[in-house]
């Protein structure tokens, strides 16, 4: 008989007696129909749903006598075809389903359908209701793995409460808990920051004697070194420790860069010793984490050495270690040993990165050397590794520090036609070469563009418009702009008040500078050898040259060290007055320090030698 002639037939039967038999007698007649039929037809499959409920779906479900597929496809039809059935598997239903999954361990299918329901949210699987139901129809062995499986859905869809629930319920009637289960649950906390819980459920895990491991320890070691509760980090660790958990370097490396971002040199200390201690070798996250703390700090000398012990202890240098000595060698200056190291990455086969290419790019234009930035851009198109942000970034800033304002909005234009829209940082940047430039007008308005979109703007830009509004003279609107920061919480540093000091210099407002440089003092920030210069050559344009002299020495007195333009400005003041001999104890001064007169110096020196008469 075809499927569609049998649909036909069992249509009518079905309908003739469903009033006449029981609900297991109904059951019993479709169950001797499914064995026999092809269970993917979804016509014979409808021709049963006038005669089911929720008791014969049951009762289908769990008859041994019908093929776990078969069941399996009922299931499947009932729950997709909601429009024409009368009702969706109920919380019997699906423990049915999974029951026969697990006998015929199909276990990810079984998760599947759990998942399905967790998420869906419709059906209550709530611990008070399924325990009943799992206690009627199977082993403690099959419940406790049933219930396991149900904790780490509940984890993924990030249902903690009810997840707890389950694990609360294990913990009390006897159950083991399977510490691997508890780690997807530690994984989801992390997943969404939720640190402070995974936390207190790891605690939980604790007072339950389930079994911890290293693993689980690092992961909750991380967690409270984000909240940067480090003490507590550490002695949660020592805790453990005591309690036969062995860290690994991964755990002190966790723990290691919480200390290495807060500089704390005692804590590095201590993890170092710990993990000597311990004998746990360093890996290559160890070095590079050292190797960043000591370079960040100005020990270039004492990163190298731990770049070369990672040679002498043979641990493998990865991109990441060469890449971070790259840019520290870039940033303090030392371009060729960047590329030393560059040519040495290479050589052993490993694949630059977009981040170790735009070191090396920052290196080159940091000394200015812009044609050797193109070249490296040039070679990372072929060898297809992408430009970012960053790296765009990086070349308007290196074009823009040397005046050259075309080719920094020739790249501009580049990395807008990447999809890289022009951000607050490279619009300040071309900003502050635009009025370097003399060109304010154009400086501001396209400052004044990012307002007029909203734009966020940071403590650069800011910055950059009161240094053009300054060097205008235009001190109402600088001093608005200072304001309007405060009010959007972006403080003002040092680098702000120098534009308008350095503004009020310029145009003459000697007091109105020294008056700010009070009111910066008062406020906590500390004069630098920027604002010094400012005030030394404000004083020499008033002809107060002994004052000037003052704040030289005071200057110095404080610590901060007088550059080129200091001493510039001060020789400058002395010599229009005619004092010779003690602008050439300046210069003579100046030599020995290890500073390089400018044709400006030479210049002002002669002049005062004619002025003078000698």
């Amino acid at each position: 008989m075809s499927n569609h002639n049998f649909y036909a037939v069992a249509k009518q039967v079905f309908k003739a007696e469903v009033t006449s038999k029981s609900t297991h007698q109904i059951a019993d007649s479709i169950a001797k129909t499914l064995t026999k039929i092809n269970p993917k037809s979804p016509q014979i499959l409808s021709s049963f749903l006038p005669n089911l409920n929720p008791q014969i779906t049951h009762l289908l479900l769990s008859n041994p006598r019908i093929p776990t597929r078969t069941c399996l496809h009922l299931f499947k039809f009932l729950q997709k075809n909601t429009s024409i059935v009368p009702q969706k598997p109920n919380l019997e239903a699906h423990i049915a389903i999974i029951l026969r999954l697990f006998a015929d361990r199909r276990f990810a299918e079984a998760k599947r359908i759990l998942s399905s329901a967790v998420a869906d949210g419709s059906l209550q699987l709530a611990i008070r209701e399924i325990a009943p139901l799992l206690g009627e129809n199977c082993s403690s062995k099959l419940q406790e793995s049933i219930l396991d499986m149900l904790f780490r859905v509940y984890a993924d869809n990030g249902k903690f409460d009810e997840g707890l629930e389950v694990f609360e319920h294990m913990a009390k009637n006897g159950f083991k808990i399977d510490e691997r289960s508890c780690m997807v649950y530690l994984i989801a906390f992390k997943k969404r920051d939720e640190f402070e819980s995974m936390y207190r459920f790891f605690i939980r895990m604790m007072d339950c004697n389930v079994r911890i491991t290293v693993y689980s320890m690092t992961m909750v070691i991380g967690g409270l070194c984000k909240r940067n509760e480090i003490k507590r980090a550490r002695e949660l660790m020592d805790d453990l420790v005591g309690k036969g958990v062995k860290p690994n370097v991964y755990t002190f490396n966790t723990l290691l860069e919480a200390y290495v971002e807060k500089s704390d040199l005692t804590g590095v200390d201590e993890v170092l010793a710990a993990m000597a201690e311990s004998g746990v070798r360093f890996n290559a996250a160890t070095y590079t984490l050292l190797i960043g703390w000591r370079g960040r700090s100005g020990r270039m000398e004492d990163a190298r050495k731990l770049f070369d012990e990672m040679s002498e202890k043979d641990v493998a240098k990865d991109v990441h270690v060469y890449t971070l000595m790259i840019s520290l060698c870039s940033r303090s200056g030392d371009v060729k040993t960047a590329f030393a190291l560059f040519d040495e990455l290479v050589e052993k086969g490993l694949r630059p990165s977009t981040h170790t290419y735009g070191s090396l790019i920052h290196g080159v234009c940091r000394v200015g050397n812009m044609e050797a930035a193109e070249i490296l851009i040039e070679e990372m198109q072929r060898e297809g590794i992408e430009l970012n942000r960053v790296v765009f970034n990086t070349l308007i800033d290196g074009y823009c520090k040397k005046g050259m304002i075309d080719e920094a909005w020739r790249v501009r234009r580049i990395m807008e036609n990447k999809g890289f829209e022009s951000d607050v940082y490279s619009n300040s940047i071309v900003a502050s070469c635009l009025s370097r430039l003399g060109r304010n007008e154009e400086a501001k308005g396209l400052l004044l563009s990012m307002v007029d979109k909203s734009t966020i703007l940071n403590i650069a830009t800011y910055t950059a418009l009161v240094d053009i509004y300054s060097k205008e003279g235009n001190f109402r609107e600088a001093k608005k702009i200072m304001i309007e920061m405060e009010t959007k919480g972006v403080k003002p540093n040092l680098v702000t008040y120098n534009a308008l000091i350095d503004g009020y210099v310029k145009k003459g407002k000697i007091e109105d500078a020294h008056s700010l440089r009070r009111e910066v003092e008062a406020k906590g920030l500390f004069p630098d050898v920027y604002t010094y210069t400012s005030l030394i050559h404000g004083k020499c344009m008033l002809g107060e040259v002994d004052e000037a002299i003052k704040l030289f020495i005071s200057m110095k007195e404080t610590g901060v060290n007088p550059s080129p333009v200091t001493y510039t400005a001060l020789i400058s003041g002395l010599s229009k007055e005619g004092r010779s001999s003690e602008a050439f104890e300046f210069y003579d001064e100046m030599i020995r320090v290890g500073l390089a007169p400018d044709d400006t110096v030479y210049s002002t020196l002669v002049g005062s030698l004619h002025g003078s008469g000698t």
